[in-house]
């Protein structure tokens, strides 16, 4: 009688342990019920940052979870239990916070034998994480060719245009050590043109400063200076940067 009571409690186990098995898999093989919610991204408008954050809500989250990005809604549809849910928006109220808004002045400072001869100041308004370039100067129409259509004696001259003046070129990070700017100011002007091949040709002479510096606050920073040619001025850039917001 004590044998017989041993195997029915060890089949009934057996039995539960099987029906929870197949519950188990019934459930992992059926679509997932969980509630589905929506999550605007206010801040973040690049396709690679909205991946990112994608990624690591991804792995953040249980492997059985659904995780999609609309990239024309800047939106993330995300399906799980109520608390995945929570922790999904935790992690998107943590990533996607507003942007600081940053006001770059740039001044160039011209020099001739230790005298200052002129000042010009550039300023551009920046947005943390994403590159503002702005240019100052003219276009120079410069023949390259000329084309004759028809065995006709007149003939059309092509013209390609260069750029010449002074370029910024900057992005601002926050970082731990303070506003990170990686910076390109590059300057442009015309010299004396040479005769090539019978022809007029453009000789431009070109500087580029280029690297990246920590700024602070309303706090001037000297980037560098570059030496004019064939004279003997030199012209000191400096940028210093504001909170705007």
């Amino acid at each position: 009688m004590r044998a017989s009571t041993f195997t029915v409690a060890a089949l009934a186990l057996c039995l539960t342990g099987t029906a929870v098995r197949a519950q188990t898999e019934d459930a992992a093989a059926k679509p997932n019920t969980y509630p589905t919610q929506v999550f605007y991204l206010s801040n973040i408008s690049s396709t690679t940052e909205a991946t990112e954050v994608v990624t690591l809500i991804r792995n953040m989250l249980d492997m059985h979870d659904k995780i999609f990005l609309v990239q024309a809604q800047n939106a993330l549809f995300v399906q799980g239990p109520p608390d995945q849910l929570l922790l999904a928006k935790k992690l998107i109220d943590d990533l996607d916070h507003p942007r600081r808004i940053y006001r770059l002045t740039y001044t160039i400072t011209e020099i001739d034998d230790g005298k200052r001869v002129g000042t010009q100041h550039y300023s551009m308004v920046c947005v943390s994480g994403q590159r503002t370039t702005m240019k100052q100067g003219s276009k120079i129409p410069v023949a390259t060719g000329t084309v004759s259509e028809n065995g006709s004696p007149s003939t059309q001259t092509q013209f390609t245009y260069l750029d010449i003046g002074l370029n910024f070129d900057a992005t601002l990070d926050e970082s731990v050590n303070g506003v990170r700017l990686r910076s390109k100011a590059e300057q442009s002007s015309l010299g004396t043109d040479k005769i090539i091949a019978g022809i007029n040709e453009p000789v431009v002479r070109q500087a580029v400063l280029e690297g990246t510096s920590i700024l602070t606050p309303g706090k001037p920073l000297i980037l560098g200076s570059l030496d004019i040619p064939d004279s003997s001025r030199r012209m000191d850039i400096e940028v210093v940067m504001d909170v705007v917001k």
